[in-house]
């Protein structure tokens, strides 16, 4: 486990320029928005120096966005092309957890999750039976444990092995654009 101390200076280090939309999730940066009239494009941002073990936005960009369904926000190093260092659900915030592969339950204390919310499992190894940046639906929600069906409402997935200590699950909050719109990135922080 590491200091408060060490995470600040981890997260000092990060060299996040710049922010993006995309539709689904990578582990590379694709799926970025595209496209829309005024025309989608990255957006910088700045961060305020890490305190606590966060690293908080002090501005919040406003994208241009066509027709379609936002899910994540990518971190970049530059405007155009650049390194892609990372990537988030919109609307959430990352949680630890186990796994009770007996009762198919993704353990996590006081969650705050409801039935039919939208949940994604990101970094290290998902549970057996989940896939990496897929969007699931909650159901059989309690208050310090919950399971995640392919649909809202639908059957518990059942889980044959449990996550590594590395991965997280985070709410998401889908953006849908039926026609040109604009989209503020707010409240958006690095954690560690």
């Amino acid at each position: 486990m590491y200091s408060t101390t060490a995470k600040n200076n981890m997260l000092g280090a990060v060299g996040v320029t710049h922010v993006s939309l995309h539709t689904a999730y990578s582990a590379s940066g694709a799926n970025e928005v595209t496209g829309g009239s005024p025309a989608y494009a990255r957006k910088a941002i700045t961060l305020a120096a890490a305190s606590g073990g966060s690293r908080a936005a002090s501005t919040t960009p406003t994208f241009d966005v066509p027709a379609g369904t936002v899910r994540f926000i990518g971190y970049w190093d530059a405007l155009t092309v650049g390194n892609f260092l990372g990537m988030v659900p919109l609307g959430g915030s990352e949680k630890e957890y186990t796994t009770d592969i007996t009762l198919d339950k993704i353990l996590s204390a006081a969650h705050g999750l409801s039935n039919g919310d939208k949940v994604v499992f990101m970094g290290g190894t998902v549970p057996a039976g989940l896939t990496e940046g897929t969007v699931y639906f909650v159901v059989g929600a309690a208050t310090d444990d919950f399971q995640v069906s392919a649909t809202s409402g639908g059957s518990a997935i059942n889980l044959t092995a449990v996550n590594t200590y590395d991965s997280v699950f985070s709410k998401i909050v889908e953006e849908v654009f039926g026609a040109q719109g604009t989209l503020q990135v707010s409240a958006l922080t690095l954690n560690l």
